[in-house]
Protein backbone atom coordinates (compact mmCIF):
# COMPACT_ATOMS: atom_id res chain seq x y z
CA UNK A 1 0.00 0.00 0.00
CA UNK A 2 2.52 1.96 0.69
CA UNK A 3 4.56 1.93 -2.43
CA UNK A 4 0.71 2.13 -3.89
CA UNK A 5 0.50 5.58 -2.80
CA UNK A 6 4.03 6.79 -3.50
CA UNK A 7 3.86 6.08 -7.21
CA UNK A 8 -0.36 7.01 -7.00
CA UNK A 9 1.93 10.62 -5.96
CA UNK A 10 4.52 10.35 -8.35
CA UNK A 11 1.27 10.19 -11.03
CA UNK A 12 -0.16 12.98 -10.01
CA UNK A 13 3.27 14.93 -10.19
CA UNK A 14 4.22 14.09 -13.31
CA UNK A 15 0.82 14.42 -14.59
CA UNK A 16 0.72 18.09 -13.64
CA UNK A 17 4.40 18.61 -14.27
CA UNK A 18 3.62 17.71 -18.25
CA UNK A 19 2.89 20.95 -19.88
CA UNK A 20 1.13 18.96 -22.68
CA UNK A 21 -0.86 17.44 -20.25
CA UNK A 22 -1.84 20.83 -18.68
CA UNK A 23 -2.11 22.51 -21.31
CA UNK A 24 -4.68 19.99 -23.31
CA UNK A 25 -6.57 18.35 -20.19
CA UNK A 26 -7.01 21.71 -18.24
CA UNK A 27 -7.24 24.63 -20.96
CA UNK A 28 -8.37 22.91 -23.62
CA UNK A 29 -12.31 21.84 -22.11
CA UNK A 30 -12.84 24.94 -20.90
CA UNK A 31 -11.32 26.80 -24.26
CA UNK A 32 -13.45 24.86 -26.34
CA UNK A 33 -16.76 24.77 -23.97
CA UNK A 34 -16.59 28.33 -23.94
CA UNK A 35 -15.66 28.89 -27.48
CA UNK A 36 -18.85 26.78 -28.89
CA UNK A 37 -21.42 27.70 -26.62
CA UNK A 38 -20.57 31.23 -27.86
CA UNK A 39 -20.73 29.98 -31.24
CA UNK A 40 -23.87 28.08 -30.51
CA UNK A 41 -25.28 30.88 -27.99
CA UNK A 42 -28.45 32.74 -30.02
CA UNK A 43 -29.85 28.89 -30.46
CA UNK A 44 -31.54 29.81 -33.61
CA UNK A 45 -30.02 30.88 -36.59
CA UNK A 46 -31.93 33.88 -37.50
CA UNK A 47 -31.83 36.93 -40.36
CA UNK A 48 -30.85 34.05 -42.90
CA UNK A 49 -30.66 36.10 -46.29
CA UNK A 50 -33.52 35.13 -48.99
CA UNK A 51 -33.69 37.13 -51.86
CA UNK A 52 -37.58 37.58 -53.31
CA UNK A 53 -37.76 38.67 -56.83
CA UNK A 54 -41.69 40.31 -57.27
CA UNK A 55 -41.88 40.45 -60.89
CA UNK A 56 -45.80 41.85 -60.36
CA UNK A 57 -44.58 44.41 -57.87
CA UNK A 58 -48.48 45.06 -56.63
CA UNK A 59 -50.23 46.20 -53.50
CA UNK A 60 -51.26 42.15 -52.93
CA UNK A 61 -47.26 40.92 -53.87
CA UNK A 62 -46.22 43.58 -51.66
CA UNK A 63 -48.62 42.46 -49.15
CA UNK A 64 -46.59 39.14 -49.42
CA UNK A 65 -43.19 40.51 -49.05
CA UNK A 66 -43.82 42.33 -46.01
CA UNK A 67 -45.29 39.15 -44.25
CA UNK A 68 -41.75 37.93 -45.32
CA UNK A 69 -40.21 40.07 -43.81
CA UNK A 70 -42.59 39.84 -40.38
CA UNK A 71 -40.70 36.54 -39.94
CA UNK A 72 -37.41 37.19 -37.54
CA UNK A 73 -35.90 34.00 -38.93
CA UNK A 74 -35.33 35.61 -42.84
CA UNK A 75 -34.30 38.69 -43.79
CA UNK A 76 -35.53 39.77 -47.12
CA UNK A 77 -33.51 40.92 -50.30
CA UNK A 78 -36.01 42.10 -52.66
CA UNK A 79 -35.39 42.46 -55.68
CA UNK A 80 -37.94 44.12 -58.82
CA UNK A 81 -36.18 42.38 -61.62
CA UNK A 82 -34.69 39.05 -62.12
CA UNK A 83 -30.55 39.39 -61.51
CA UNK A 84 -28.92 38.17 -65.15
CA UNK A 85 -27.56 34.82 -63.09
CA UNK A 86 -29.78 33.87 -60.17
CA UNK A 87 -27.00 31.03 -58.68
CA UNK A 88 -24.50 33.80 -58.91
CA UNK A 89 -27.00 35.89 -56.95
CA UNK A 90 -27.40 33.63 -54.00
CA UNK A 91 -23.87 32.77 -53.85
CA UNK A 92 -23.06 36.46 -53.62
CA UNK A 93 -25.89 37.66 -50.54
CA UNK A 94 -25.42 33.63 -49.38
CA UNK A 95 -28.84 33.63 -49.60
CA UNK A 96 -30.18 30.44 -48.37
CA UNK A 97 -33.21 30.68 -50.53
CA UNK A 98 -35.39 32.69 -53.91
CA UNK A 99 -38.66 33.21 -53.98
CA UNK A 100 -39.62 33.95 -57.31
CA UNK A 101 -43.61 36.01 -57.74
CA UNK A 102 -44.49 35.90 -61.01
CA UNK A 103 -45.64 38.76 -62.85
CA UNK A 104 -49.70 39.51 -63.19
CA UNK A 105 -49.43 37.65 -59.11
CA UNK A 106 -52.14 39.67 -58.48
CA UNK A 107 -54.19 39.77 -61.89
CA UNK A 108 -53.83 35.84 -61.44
CA UNK A 109 -55.43 35.53 -57.77
CA UNK A 110 -58.67 37.83 -58.73
CA UNK A 111 -59.10 35.74 -62.23
CA UNK A 112 -58.53 32.60 -60.59
CA UNK A 113 -56.05 31.58 -62.51
CA UNK A 114 -53.89 30.22 -59.41
CA UNK A 115 -50.62 31.98 -60.41
CA UNK A 116 -47.99 30.16 -59.47
CA UNK A 117 -45.16 31.22 -56.76
CA UNK A 118 -41.54 29.23 -57.35
CA UNK A 119 -39.20 28.74 -54.24
CA UNK A 120 -36.12 28.05 -54.78
CA UNK A 121 -34.19 25.98 -51.42
CA UNK A 122 -30.27 27.07 -51.26
CA UNK A 123 -29.15 23.46 -50.10
CA UNK A 124 -25.66 24.17 -49.41
CA UNK A 125 -25.90 24.36 -46.24
CA UNK A 126 -28.52 22.01 -45.01
CA UNK A 127 -29.25 23.42 -41.52
CA UNK A 128 -30.02 27.17 -43.29
CA UNK A 129 -32.11 25.76 -45.60
CA UNK A 130 -34.13 23.95 -43.11
CA UNK A 131 -34.71 27.13 -41.25
CA UNK A 132 -35.40 29.04 -44.21
CA UNK A 133 -37.63 26.29 -45.81
CA UNK A 134 -39.86 26.43 -42.54
CA UNK A 135 -40.50 29.67 -42.28
CA UNK A 136 -41.00 30.21 -46.25
CA UNK A 137 -43.92 27.35 -46.11
CA UNK A 138 -45.03 28.87 -42.55
CA UNK A 139 -45.65 32.38 -44.18
CA UNK A 140 -46.41 31.55 -47.34
CA UNK A 141 -48.73 28.87 -46.50
CA UNK A 142 -50.49 31.64 -44.04
CA UNK A 143 -51.08 34.14 -46.65
CA UNK A 144 -52.48 31.52 -49.13
CA UNK A 145 -54.96 30.56 -46.55
CA UNK A 146 -55.81 34.42 -45.86
CA UNK A 147 -56.73 35.32 -49.38
CA UNK A 148 -58.84 32.45 -50.04
CA UNK A 149 -60.97 33.04 -47.16
CA UNK A 150 -61.17 36.89 -48.23
CA UNK A 151 -61.60 35.50 -51.78
CA UNK A 152 -65.04 33.23 -49.61
CA UNK A 153 -65.93 36.49 -47.77
CA UNK A 154 -66.14 38.87 -51.07
CA UNK A 155 -68.54 36.01 -52.92
CA UNK A 156 -71.33 36.59 -49.17
CA UNK A 157 -69.71 33.71 -47.30
CA UNK A 158 -69.60 34.44 -43.38
CA UNK A 159 -66.10 34.86 -42.24
CA UNK A 160 -66.84 31.67 -39.75
CA UNK A 161 -67.57 29.40 -42.54
CA UNK A 162 -65.29 30.72 -45.20
CA UNK A 163 -62.23 29.39 -43.12
CA UNK A 164 -64.25 25.88 -42.52
CA UNK A 165 -64.23 25.92 -46.36
CA UNK A 166 -61.09 26.32 -46.70
CA UNK A 167 -59.88 24.15 -43.91
CA UNK A 168 -62.07 21.21 -43.53
CA UNK A 169 -60.40 19.42 -40.25
CA UNK A 170 -57.51 21.34 -38.27
CA UNK A 171 -53.96 19.48 -37.25
CA UNK A 172 -52.10 20.66 -34.48
CA UNK A 173 -48.58 20.18 -34.64
CA UNK A 174 -46.75 19.74 -30.86
CA UNK A 175 -43.62 19.86 -30.74
CA UNK A 176 -41.99 17.38 -27.79
CA UNK A 177 -38.16 17.94 -26.40
CA UNK A 178 -36.41 21.40 -27.03
CA UNK A 179 -39.44 22.92 -28.27
CA UNK A 180 -37.82 26.23 -29.27
CA UNK A 181 -35.57 24.29 -31.41
CA UNK A 182 -32.76 25.52 -29.71
CA UNK A 183 -29.36 24.23 -30.89
CA UNK A 184 -27.18 25.74 -28.01
CA UNK A 185 -29.26 22.99 -25.84
CA UNK A 186 -28.92 20.49 -28.84
CA UNK A 187 -25.25 20.75 -29.95
CA UNK A 188 -22.85 22.21 -26.95
CA UNK A 189 -23.49 19.75 -24.08
CA UNK A 190 -22.44 17.12 -26.45
CA UNK A 191 -19.97 18.95 -27.97
CA UNK A 192 -18.41 18.75 -24.47
CA UNK A 193 -18.84 15.02 -23.81
CA UNK A 194 -16.62 14.65 -27.00
CA UNK A 195 -13.73 17.14 -25.74
CA UNK A 196 -14.04 15.54 -22.35
CA UNK A 197 -13.26 12.11 -23.89
CA UNK A 198 -10.80 12.91 -26.68
CA UNK A 199 -8.82 14.61 -23.77
CA UNK A 200 -8.83 11.34 -21.48
CA UNK A 201 -7.93 9.53 -24.50
CA UNK A 202 -4.72 12.37 -25.35
CA UNK A 203 -3.65 11.92 -21.54
CA UNK A 204 -3.96 7.99 -21.14
CA UNK A 205 -1.89 8.03 -24.95
CA UNK A 206 0.89 9.52 -23.23
CA UNK A 207 0.81 7.38 -19.70
CA UNK A 208 2.27 3.87 -20.06
CA UNK A 209 3.69 4.74 -23.28
CA UNK A 210 5.81 7.49 -22.13
CA UNK A 211 7.08 5.01 -19.49
CA UNK A 212 7.82 2.34 -21.61
CA UNK A 213 9.61 4.62 -23.93
CA UNK A 214 11.68 6.48 -21.83
CA UNK A 215 12.56 3.36 -19.43
CA UNK A 216 11.99 4.61 -16.27
CA UNK A 217 8.63 2.35 -15.69
CA UNK A 218 10.59 -1.13 -14.73
CA UNK A 219 12.99 1.11 -12.70
CA UNK A 220 10.03 2.82 -10.97
CA UNK A 221 7.66 -0.03 -10.65
CA UNK A 222 9.49 -3.51 -9.73
CA UNK A 223 7.74 -3.80 -6.37
CA UNK A 224 4.37 -3.73 -7.98
CA UNK A 225 5.47 -6.35 -10.49
CA UNK A 226 3.02 -8.75 -10.11
CA UNK A 227 0.31 -6.43 -9.46
CA UNK A 228 -1.63 -5.52 -12.73
CA UNK A 229 -4.48 -3.83 -11.81
CA UNK A 230 -2.90 -1.60 -9.09
CA UNK A 231 -0.73 -0.26 -11.47
CA UNK A 232 -2.91 0.19 -13.86
CA UNK A 233 -5.36 2.36 -11.26
CA UNK A 234 -2.05 4.55 -10.52
CA UNK A 235 -2.37 5.79 -14.19
CA UNK A 236 -6.24 6.73 -14.36
CA UNK A 237 -6.83 7.69 -10.98
CA UNK A 238 -5.24 10.94 -12.10
CA UNK A 239 -7.56 11.25 -15.07
CA UNK A 240 -10.37 10.61 -12.93
CA UNK A 241 -10.25 12.99 -10.44
CA UNK A 242 -9.28 15.71 -12.84
CA UNK A 243 -12.21 14.57 -14.51
CA UNK A 244 -14.02 15.18 -11.68
CA UNK A 245 -12.72 18.86 -12.05
CA UNK A 246 -14.00 19.10 -15.50
CA UNK A 247 -17.27 17.85 -15.19
CA UNK A 248 -18.08 20.81 -12.70
CA UNK A 249 -16.75 23.00 -14.77
CA UNK A 250 -18.74 22.26 -17.17
CA UNK A 251 -21.37 22.19 -14.71
CA UNK A 252 -20.93 25.73 -14.15
CA UNK A 253 -20.78 27.11 -17.69
CA UNK A 254 -24.59 25.27 -17.85
CA UNK A 255 -25.64 27.67 -15.72
CA UNK A 256 -23.50 30.87 -17.44
CA UNK A 257 -25.21 29.77 -20.82
CA UNK A 258 -28.89 29.19 -19.59
CA UNK A 259 -28.47 25.41 -20.61
CA UNK A 260 -30.52 23.43 -18.94
CA UNK A 261 -29.24 20.61 -16.43
CA UNK A 262 -29.91 16.68 -17.09
CA UNK A 263 -32.81 15.40 -15.17
CA UNK A 264 -31.68 13.05 -12.50
CA UNK A 265 -28.30 14.26 -11.51
CA UNK A 266 -27.63 10.87 -8.95
CA UNK A 267 -27.83 8.83 -12.58
CA UNK A 268 -26.13 11.67 -14.52
CA UNK A 269 -22.94 11.23 -12.16
CA UNK A 270 -23.48 7.02 -12.29
CA UNK A 271 -23.18 7.79 -16.30
CA UNK A 272 -20.61 10.33 -17.01
CA UNK A 273 -18.38 7.96 -14.09
CA UNK A 274 -18.83 5.12 -15.77
CA UNK A 275 -18.29 7.42 -19.34
CA UNK A 276 -14.72 8.27 -17.81
CA UNK A 277 -13.71 5.42 -16.57
CA UNK A 278 -14.69 3.29 -19.52
CA UNK A 279 -12.66 6.20 -22.31
CA UNK A 280 -9.40 5.97 -19.38
CA UNK A 281 -9.44 1.93 -19.57
CA UNK A 282 -9.66 1.84 -23.77
CA UNK A 283 -6.70 4.63 -23.25
CA UNK A 284 -4.78 2.65 -21.43
CA UNK A 285 -5.05 -1.28 -23.08
CA UNK A 286 -4.15 0.89 -26.24
CA UNK A 287 -1.21 2.46 -24.23
CA UNK A 288 0.29 -0.85 -23.36
CA UNK A 289 -0.16 -2.17 -26.80
CA UNK A 290 1.59 0.92 -28.11
CA UNK A 291 4.78 1.64 -26.70
CA UNK A 292 5.46 4.76 -28.47
CA UNK A 293 3.89 7.76 -27.37
CA UNK A 294 2.89 9.69 -30.52
CA UNK A 295 1.90 6.58 -32.53
CA UNK A 296 -0.59 5.94 -28.98
CA UNK A 297 -2.10 9.13 -29.54
CA UNK A 298 -2.13 9.05 -33.20
CA UNK A 299 -4.11 5.70 -32.96
CA UNK A 300 -6.31 7.05 -30.39
CA UNK A 301 -6.92 10.21 -31.92
CA UNK A 302 -8.04 8.45 -35.26
CA UNK A 303 -10.68 6.42 -33.09
CA UNK A 304 -11.88 9.82 -31.08
CA UNK A 305 -12.22 11.99 -34.59
CA UNK A 306 -15.18 10.11 -35.98
CA UNK A 307 -16.97 9.12 -32.53
CA UNK A 308 -19.29 12.09 -32.35
CA UNK A 309 -20.51 11.54 -36.39
CA UNK A 310 -21.06 7.89 -35.66
CA UNK A 311 -22.54 8.32 -32.07
CA UNK A 312 -25.94 8.18 -33.84
CA UNK A 313 -26.59 11.85 -31.82
CA UNK A 314 -27.18 13.43 -35.02
CA UNK A 315 -27.79 10.85 -37.39
CA UNK A 316 -29.77 7.97 -36.42
CA UNK A 317 -27.52 4.70 -36.32
CA UNK A 318 -30.17 2.69 -37.85
CA UNK A 319 -29.64 4.59 -40.68
CA UNK A 320 -25.67 3.32 -40.29
CA UNK A 321 -23.95 -0.30 -42.46
CA UNK A 322 -23.56 -2.74 -40.21
CA UNK A 323 -19.91 -2.23 -39.33
CA UNK A 324 -20.35 1.42 -38.64
CA UNK A 325 -22.83 0.52 -35.91
CA UNK A 326 -20.12 -2.06 -34.48
CA UNK A 327 -17.42 0.19 -34.67
CA UNK A 328 -19.72 2.92 -32.96
CA UNK A 329 -21.27 1.03 -30.21
CA UNK A 330 -17.31 -0.26 -28.96
CA UNK A 331 -16.67 3.35 -28.10
CA UNK A 332 -17.71 4.68 -25.22
CA UNK A 333 -19.47 8.35 -26.21
CA UNK A 334 -21.75 5.92 -28.54
CA UNK A 335 -24.23 5.31 -25.27
CA UNK A 336 -23.22 7.87 -23.07
CA UNK A 337 -24.47 10.32 -25.54
CA UNK A 338 -27.83 8.58 -26.03
CA UNK A 339 -28.48 8.41 -22.31
CA UNK A 340 -27.33 12.17 -22.21
CA UNK A 341 -29.40 12.95 -24.54
CA UNK A 342 -32.79 11.24 -22.79
CA UNK A 343 -31.76 13.31 -19.27
CA UNK A 344 -31.42 16.28 -20.67
CA UNK A 345 -32.80 17.38 -24.50
CA UNK A 346 -36.34 14.54 -24.00
CA UNK A 347 -36.32 14.70 -19.78
CA UNK A 348 -37.05 11.31 -19.95
CA UNK A 349 -37.48 9.25 -16.88
CA UNK A 350 -34.41 7.68 -15.33
CA UNK A 351 -35.27 3.67 -16.51
CA UNK A 352 -34.94 4.61 -19.83
CA UNK A 353 -31.24 5.25 -19.32
CA UNK A 354 -30.67 2.08 -17.73
CA UNK A 355 -29.66 -0.16 -21.54
CA UNK A 356 -26.87 2.66 -22.29
CA UNK A 357 -25.60 2.63 -18.44
CA UNK A 358 -25.30 -0.97 -18.64
CA UNK A 359 -23.66 -0.64 -22.42
CA UNK A 360 -21.14 1.55 -20.78
CA UNK A 361 -20.82 -1.08 -17.77
CA UNK A 362 -19.75 -3.74 -19.80
CA UNK A 363 -17.12 -1.61 -22.28
CA UNK A 364 -15.54 -0.39 -18.66
CA UNK A 365 -15.05 -4.27 -17.65
CA UNK A 366 -14.33 -5.62 -21.06
CA UNK A 367 -11.40 -2.78 -21.80
CA UNK A 368 -10.39 -2.41 -17.86
CA UNK A 369 -9.81 -6.45 -18.95
CA UNK A 370 -8.04 -6.19 -21.89
CA UNK A 371 -5.92 -3.20 -20.48
CA UNK A 372 -5.27 -5.54 -17.27
CA UNK A 373 -4.20 -8.36 -19.57
CA UNK A 374 -2.23 -6.61 -21.70
CA UNK A 375 -0.41 -5.03 -18.46
CA UNK A 376 0.13 -8.33 -16.97
CA UNK A 377 1.83 -9.70 -20.44
CA UNK A 378 3.65 -6.06 -20.39
CA UNK A 379 5.29 -6.72 -16.87
CA UNK A 380 6.31 -10.15 -17.54
CA UNK A 381 7.94 -9.18 -20.65
CA UNK A 382 9.53 -5.83 -19.67
CA UNK A 383 11.26 -7.47 -15.88
CA UNK A 384 12.27 -10.80 -17.92
CA UNK A 385 14.33 -9.17 -20.56
CA UNK A 386 15.73 -6.75 -17.32
CA UNK A 387 16.51 -9.40 -15.31
CA UNK A 388 18.31 -11.02 -18.47
CA UNK A 389 20.21 -7.82 -19.00
CA UNK A 390 21.56 -7.83 -15.38
CA UNK A 391 22.37 -11.15 -16.07
CA UNK A 392 24.11 -10.31 -19.02
CA UNK A 393 26.25 -7.83 -17.21
CA UNK A 394 27.24 -9.80 -14.37
CA UNK A 395 28.68 -12.90 -16.90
Amino acid sequence: MKEFIRLLKREFKLFIGNATLRTVFFLAPVFYATLLGFVYKSGKVESTPVIVIDKDNTPLSNQLVEMLGDNKTIKILKYVQEPANINDEVIRQEASAVVMIPARFEAGILQKKYPEVNVYVNTGNVLTANFASKALQLTIGTFSAGVSIKALQKMGMPATRAVTQYEPFKTNYITLFNTTSNYLIFMWPAMLAVVLQQVILLAMAVSFAAEFQGGSFVQEYERLRHWAFPTMLIKVIPVWVFSILIVSIYYVMHILFHVPLPEGIWNFIWLTAFFVGAASFLGVFISILIPDALKATQILMVIASPAFIISGFTWPLNAMPGFVQFIANIIPLTPFLQAFKILLIQKGGVALTYPYIKHLGILLVVYAFMGWLALKIKLWLLFRAASKGKTDRIS
